[in-house]
């Protein structure tokens, strides 16, 4: 049960919005071309016209209380402010003649733009305030109007050569000079570009991603560390198999962050695992679902966004909520390959995950909330312990781009979601024990292999000003596993057996 809001938790929230409110400026450096495994050499590219956004204060993380009842209603009006930002990004990139644009934004932008969006998130936040202050166990919140405001936010440079052509491309598209890069990944900056005749598949679309989103893998690190496992770690695996969306289950809808609301993820998700999942299916529609899952005892729903080529090519979603209308264009691409699998904790024994468990892994929303939650690492086949968090792997011919999530492993014990669909689980310390009041749960280790054509001519589906920033990338999981199996795998993974 939810108690009253605390004067500490009012405080919270402002300080939670002041904190978002002063984020730092963005910078990126261009850097040289190489192939080699050494960091490459700083360089100056051409400049080209800016990528321009817009960054608004992400209203759930500041609400890590929400009564019950009040849940519904809260999270309508936080969907309903997503598309707020949507149809204002729609409205400045049209203004423009598309998302380019210098830094700050003239007047006009602030008052065509911001000043409406503004008014219609205060609004919405005031109905969020009401529809807690409507519950007997709480106060209501105070501070949420400082999260109303948004800014224009200034992205990496388009890198358009003199000739019109993508900076790293000659004419023809073949691939010539450097990726972009920054500090952030171990090894230093990073850039580099396929060796012999890697060929682009094709130009981003208007709202990204940009040159400087991919970097060759052969230039990076290698930079995973190994895991040191206890004497009382769980050792075991167990895989669920359940197919790569050979049937082609797609929707824009997230049933954790927006259920009841048609279109919430603007942007289209692959569904593996439970066939009835979209925004208005209840944990009794998933319990008697079809599934995927070879094993039908897993009935769980696991599911993620598109990754499409950028080839100018028309999807079959071209004039529809989540693909075109929501500026997702290109050949949506079948994973070749998926990869589910549960494994143990580094320090003890694990607890079967509660049915019904929500689990959203990584930040849609990473490019302007900062990347404190993003959680996605990207890579290739055959350099899997070099792996990236920014960055779009430009993989050599022969290797596929390689997606992977680890999910939260940590559990409270208590609650099967929560307010901001994050602080009922955590991810394990840095020596793999789970922080005070949580446990332990099976976690499940998401691998998503796609044969994309060497070069940087893909991206995943993202919210419309995210720009299809690889940070974005983002992973969901409800558990719906028949009690009967999860107890059977959590005796396999304690037992360190490999089961399925």
């Amino acid at each position: 049960m939810q108690h009253k809001r605390s004067k500490l938790a009012n405080r919270t929230i402002a300080a939670s919005a002041a904190l978002i409110l002063g984020g730092g400026t963005m910078v990126a450096l261009n850097v040289a071309a190489s192939a080699s495994e050494d960091p490459p050499a700083q360089a100056a590219l051409p400049s080209g016209p800016r990528m321009a956004t817009i960054g608004c204060p992400d209203v759930a993380n500041a609400l890590p209380e929400v009564p019950e009842g009040a849940r519904q209603e809260v999270d309508r009006e936080l969907a309903a402010m997503d598309s707020q930002i949507t149809e204002a990004y729609r409205k400045f990139a049209d203004a423009r003649g598309g998302p380019q644009g210098g830094p700050q934004g003239g007047s006009q932008d602030q008052g065509s733009v911001l000043g409406p969006l503004k008014d219609e998130r205060t609004a919405s936040l005031g109905r969020i305030a009401d529809a807690v202050e409507r519950q007997p166990e709480a106060d209501r919140p105070q501070g949420l109007d400082a999260l109303a405001p948004c800014t224009l936010r200034a992205g990496e440079q388009q890198d358009t050569a003199p000739d019109g052509s993508r900076q790293g491309q000659d004419p023809d598209g073949k691939q010539t000079g450097g990726q972009q890069g920054d500090d952030r990944q171990s090894g230093g900056p990073q850039s580099g570009t396929p060796q012999g005749d890697d060929r682009q598949t094709g130009t981003p679309q208007g709202n990204g991603p940009s040159a400087s989103d991919f970097v060759d893998i052969r230039s990076v690190r290698p930079n995973v560390p190994r895991a040191q496992n206890r004497r009382t770690a769980s050792r075991g695996t167990f895989t669920t198999a359940c197919g790569r969306n050979e049937n082609g289950k797609f929707n824009p809808d997230n049933v954790i962050v927006a259920p009841g609301v048609s279109n919430g993820a603007h942007h289209m998700h692959d569904y593996v695992g439970n066939q009835a999942t979209d925004a208005f299916a209840s944990d009794d529609t998933l319990a008697a679902g079809a599934t995927s899952c070879r094993n039908q005892g897993d009935k769980s729903t696991y599911y993620w966004p598109v990754l499409r080529l950028q080839n100018g090519k028309a999807e079959n979603d071209a004039g529809a909520d989540g693909g075109g209308k929501d500026q997702n264009t290109g050949e949506i691409q079948t994973p070749s390959r998926v990869t589910l699998d549960f494994v143990g904790n580094p320090t003890g024994r694990v607890t079967a995950m509660p049915r019904f468990l929500r689990i959203i892994t990584g930040d849609a929303k990473a490019f302007t909330n900062g990347d404190a939650n993003a959680n996605a690492s990207w890579s290739c086949t055959g350099f899997e312990n070099r792996q990236l968090k920014n960055k779009y792997p430009i993989c050599p011919r022969g290797s596929q781009v390689v997606r992977t999530f680890k999910f939260q492993s940590c559990w409270d014990g208590k609650n099967a979601d929560s307010a901001n669909h994050r602080t009922h689980v955590a991810f394990a310390r840095s020596n793999g024990a789970c922080g005070l009041g949580f446990r332990p749960i099976p976690q499940l280790v998401q691998r998503i292999v796609y044969a994309v054509p060497p070069g940087p001519g893909f991206a995943v589906d993202s919210f419309p000003e995210q720009l299809h920033k690889p940070e974005t990338d983002h992973g969901d999981f409800i558990n719906v596993f028949e009690e009967k199996l999860m107890r059977r795998m959590v005796d396999c993974i304690n037992d360190g057996r490999r089961c399925q």
